[in-house]
């Protein structure tokens, strides 16, 4: 039978199955739930998993489904936010982002609407979930797992080499595009470890260390002062993690630090638009310019019950103060 077109509008029977599915609650875990049921894999507890996952993946994506087909501000019907809704697509992140820019251009550009921007809240850490539930189902049926891990999570995981990895990976990046990049240095307890899935903790560090890279290249480039480091400190609460990350890269104005959170908005060159990405594959490593990178780091933060403050010194520099959950007992920030 020949495929249906991304075009042709779904069935009544699908429509009114995904609405019975968008009506149920989502069942929210824990960090410490996760690796408990998963240190020690068992063919019943595999399949308990699968039957959990059956079931609350039907209802986050129903979830996700009704809510993209009636966003407000006509936004469902952007060409981008369309091919998301009709065919599966793995670059969800640049596509939505296309919409939003889409958006941008018949909207007031200094203002995020209040219901876009919750929504997007909502769309991202919905899928932040799923793509947690589900690479930590296929990772405890990996028959050759990582030394000291539970599927995703890390149970004793060093923030200090997740901070090291992440903080070369922003230098690499800032070198491609500035030619140079500023030292960071990383000071706190290299023995300190606690429980965390350390993809979440590398894309948080490196979003917040690769802006700081790009405000201080691009303060310092033309100067004959001493560049300074960017400066990451981890310490170790009873209750948190905290990791800040410190810049002299000029601080942010007040004006704009209102909008740091906000999907609209972002200090550097957009590098999405329609010219430059038609729909097919790009290079998602850029140094700047979707301004989804602090937004999206602070739902990871919270997914967990951590959270992300910035604090900025206009005219000098900016403090990142990332807040992770350092218990596991927090469930899932679902929307």
């Amino acid at each position: 039978m020949a495929a249906r077109k991304a075009s042709e509008p779904l069935s009544k029977a699908i429509v009114e199955e995904v609405w019975k599915w968008g009506g149920m609650k989502p069942t929210g875990v824990t960090l410490r739930c996760m690796m408990d049921f998963g240190s020690i894999p068992t063919e019943k507890s595999l399949l308990l998993s699968a039957q959990f996952l059956h079931k609350e993946l039907a209802i986050r994506i129903a979830r996700r489904a009704i809510e993209l087909e009636n966003l407000p501000y006509g936004l469902s019907q952007k060409p981008a936010v369309l091919k998301i809704i009709r065919v599966r697509h793995k670059n969800v992140v640049p596509t939505m982002a296309l919409g939003i820019q889409q958006l941008k251009k018949d909207l007031n550009p200094e203002k995020e609407p209040e219901e876009i921007h919750q929504f997007l809240d909502r769309f991202y850490m919905s899928r932040i979930g799923i793509r947690m539930l589900i690479g930590q189902h296929v990772a405890l049926h990996d028959p050759h797992p990582q030394p000291g891990c539970v599927g995703q999570i890390h149970c004793q995981m060093s923030p200090m080499q997740v901070a090291l990895n992440a903080s070369e990976d922003a230098r690499t990046i800032c070198m491609r595009e500035y030619g140079s990049a500023p030292d960071v240095k990383i000071f706190g307890d290299p023995n300190f470890s606690f429980p965390y899935v350390p993809s979440h903790l590398h894309l948080m560090v490196f979003e917040l260390v690769k802006n700081s890279l790009r405000a201080v290249q691009e303060r310092f480039m033309d100067s004959d002062k001493h560049v300074p480091d960017v400066r990451i400190i981890v310490a170790d609460g009873i209750e948190d993690v905290t990791i800040k990350i410190s810049d002299e890269g000029g601080g942010i104005a007040r004006s704009g630090l209102r909008k740091i959170f906000t999907y609209l908005y972002s200090t550097a060159k957009n590098p999405l638009d329609e010219q430059s990405y038609p729909g097919g594959e790009t290079d998602l490593v850029t140094m700047a310019g979707f301004g989804y990178g602090i937004p999206i780091s602070r739902l990871y933060a919270r997914y967990f019950g951590g959270d992300l403050q910035i604090i900025s010194m206009e005219g000098y520099g900016t403090d990142a103060y990332l807040h992770l959950s350092r218990l596991g007992d927090s469930q899932e920030a679902l929307p």
